[in-house]
C-alpha cells in the first residue's frame, strides 16, 4: 500500500481556513486532503486546490471560465500552475499584500461552476444567496 503524501500545506493556516469557509459554502462541497494539500470538491471533482511550492508558499489553483483565461493570462498576479495548467487551470498567491477576497470568492464561484453537476448548480442558483467572502 502506498504511503500517504506528506503534508505540504498546513490545513490550519488562517488563509487556508478562509478559503475553506468560502468553498464549503457551496452545495455538496467537501474538503479532501490529496497530495498533501487541501482540495475542495463538488462531488468528486476538484474545484479548488490550496497548494505550495518552494517559491510560492501558499496559492489557490482554480479552473476559470474559459472565456476569462485570456484576461487572467494578461494579469501578472495569475500564473499557470504545474500539472493543472495544461487543462486550463490558473493560480494566484494567497499571501499577496494586495489580495482581494471578493475576487477570490468570484474565482472560487467560477471554478465551482466549471465542475459542478447540474443539480448542484440548481441548488446554488435557487438558494438566492451568495457563498461567504
Amino acid at each position: 500500500m502506498a504511503e500517504p503524501h506528506p503534508e505540504v500545506v498546513d490545513p490550519a493556516h488562517p488563509l487556508v481556513d478562509r478559503v475553506r469557509r468560502i468553498c464549503l459554502a457551496y452545495p455538496e462541497a467537501v474538503e479532501v486532503a490529496a497530495w498533501g494539500r487541501p482540495t475542495f470538491r463538488a462531488g468528486k471533482k476538484i474545484f479548488i486546490t490550496v497548494s505550495s511550492a518552494m517559491d510560492r508558499p501558499l496559492t489557490i489553483v482554480f479552473k476559470p471560465d474559459p472565456d476569462d483565461v485570456a484576461a487572467l493570462d494578461q494579469d501578472d498576479r495569475f500564473f499557470v500552475p504545474p500539472y493543472f495548467g495544461p487543462a486550463g487551470w490558473r493560480a494566484i498567491d494567497l499571501d499577496r499584500p494586495d489580495l482581494d477576497w471578493a475576487e477570490i470568492a468570484e474565482l472560487v464561484d467560477a471554478s465551482y461552476r466549471q465542475v459542478a453537476l447540474r443539480r448542484q448548480l440548481k441548488a446554488l442558483d435557487s438558494s438566492g444567496r451568495s457563498p461567504l467572502v
